[in-house]
């Protein structure tokens, strides 16, 4: 006679904890793989100074006052002061993955299984 303990995730149930074991990695690498990309940008300098993504201790609110400034600087040297907004999110739903996984490999040295 043989039993099992069975676990109950969710609406799931699974006797040897695969299920769980998948969640807790998939929670782990949702932490890790981010905190390594932005270490290897920031050690390789290839984040723009006035990039605000990505970046500790720069919010939006801070590119915004940032962009104020800029416009409030112009206008008090009496310079024309022009913006133009983009709003590129649909954009990357165009984009060819073979096209951006070359162009990560050669501006920001991204490669391999983190691409594929």
């Amino acid at each position: 006679m043989t039993s099992s303990a069975y676990r109950n995730i969710g609406n799931k149930s699974t006797s040897d904890g695969k299920l769980s074991n998948i969640a807790v990695l998939s929670k782990t690498l949702e932490l890790v793989a981010p905190r390594q990309l932005i270490k290897h940008l920031h050690e390789w300098k290839l984040l723009h100074e006035l990039q605000s993504a990505y970046r500790a201790y720069h919010s939006t609110e801070i590119a915004v006052l940032r962009v104020l400034s800029d416009i409030l600087g112009a206008l008090d040297r009496d310079d024309l002061a022009v913006v133009t907004l983009l709003d590129l999110s649909a954009a990357f739903d165009t984009v060819d993955h073979s096209t951006l996984s070359r162009r990560l490999k050669i501006s920001s040295g991204i490669s391999g299984m983190v691409i594929d």
